[in-house]
């Protein structure tokens, strides 16, 4: 199964086009990741006054990838 995955061209095609994108815009994903934290602690504001699960669940999955987003982005910055 994994050989099949090395030998697609198309995606090495998209592998090679997302490089060259992110080559460009070396600190975008750091940007993101703190977009979505600010995100993240506006949702949590919200939801410390209309208590909602769906609010707490979204707030966590949205803190948690824009903190790997922001630390990935300073790995990929070096």
């Amino acid at each position: 199964m994994f050989k099949r995955i090395d030998q697609s061209p198309r995606l090495a095609r998209v592998i090679a086009s997302l490089s060259e994108f992110m080559a460009k815009r070396r600190g975008l994903p750091v940007v993101i990741g703190i977009f979505l934290v600010v995100v993240s602690f506006v949702i949590q504001l919200i939801d410390v006054y209309a208590a909602s699960p769906a609010l707490r669940l979204i707030s966590v999955i949205t803190q948690n990838v824009g903190i790997l987003t922001a630390l990935i982005g300073l790995l990929l910055s070096d």
